[in-house]
């Protein structure tokens, strides 16, 4: 599964404010991603978000910060 910045996910497991969804700020070996419910900021390592997405929900984008 390819991710770029500005994609919005959902996550496997809901965020303790209750939000699934995530922004992605930063791709590469680990992933910056946003609570769109409370603004929490959370780096997980690669392997760690791509086994907890569910699915992507948006992709503005599509070019640009890609891995």
């Amino acid at each position: 599964m390819k991710f770029y910045i500005g994609d919005v996910v959902r996550l496997k497991k809901q965020h303790p404010c209750g939000s699934y969804e995530w922004e992605v700020m930063r791709v590469g070996a680990d992933f910056r991603i946003k609570c769109l419910g409370c603004g929490r900021v959370v780096m997980l390592s690669r392997p760690k978000f791509e086994k907890s997405v569910k699915q992507i929900v948006s992709q503005p984008g599509g070019e640009g910060g890609e891995v």
